[in-house]
């Protein structure tokens, strides 16, 4: 008796009503209420995954921006530094001092044309 209820109940042969519906022997499929149990376990692991990483997100929101953002290109500034210009500006007077102080009258050239 009890084999032909399992049997009829969606497992070997016979007539099934199909899973999850009760059959004529009153057998309940448990099979389905399993795999929906599975299924539920998975997408509230998926909710929680995906809460964790939006809270993730919203502490660590430059980390990840830099990620992505492109580094600038190494082209020419459009105006030049200003200490890149004073430094410029003072190995031209250390080069003209010393060019007034090396060379005779005479023989003094132009070192910075």
């Amino acid at each position: 008796m009890a084999a032909a209820a399992v049997g009829a109940a969606g497992g070997g042969g016979g007539v099934a009503a199909g899973p999850g519906v009760m059959s004529d022997s009153d057998a309940i499929d448990y099979s389905v209420h399993e795999a929906w149990n599975e299924a539920t376990n998975v997408y509230l692991l998926v909710v929680l995954a995906s809460l964790a990483l939006l809270v993730y997100a919203r502490r660590n929101k430059r980390k990840i921006m830099r990620i992505f953002t492109v580094p600038p290109t190494a082209e020419a500034p459009s105006e030049p530094n200003f200490y890149d210009s004073m430094k410029k500006i003072r190995l031209r007077q250390q080069l003209e001092m010393y060019s007034i102080a090396a060379f005779p009258a005479e023989l003094k050239i132009c070192l910075i044309c």
